[in-house]
């Protein structure tokens, strides 16, 4: 009984590995300026920027913060930050992503239906 139990867990844990590979093969990706980065991850930085607290510390503020200090930053968006024109890429990954990247509208957009 026990034997049977065993190996229950054991497939359960087969499916669950086998679904988590499936969802990352289906990603939508945006390839822009020789970054490619999920798009899932470019609608995470409206959340961060909702997130943004000016430091009463500081003595200039930029009127748009740079999504590089944010530690919750997504892995695939930090490569980013070491561009120059980080702010600008990003401004431009929300864009493209505002334009219906799911069904491919736009051309940067690979991996939709």
């Amino acid at each position: 009984m026990a034997h049977r139990a065993l190996s229950g867990l054991l497939l359960c844990g087969v499916a669950a590995v086998f679904l988590v590979l499936l969802q990352g093969a289906q990603s939508v990706y945006i390839q822009y300026q020789g970054f490619q980065v999920q798009l899932e991850s470019v609608k995470k930085l409206n959340d961060l920027e909702g997130q943004w607290v000016p430091s009463p510390d500081l003595k200039t503020q930029r009127s748009q913060s740079s999504m590089c200090h944010y530690p919750s930053l997504p892995l695939d968006l930090q490569p980013i930050c070491a561009s120059g024109e980080a702010d600008s890429i990003f401004q431009d990954l929300r864009t493209i992503a505002a334009d219906d990247c799911e069904l491919c509208v736009n051309v940067a957009c690979t991996g939709c239906s």
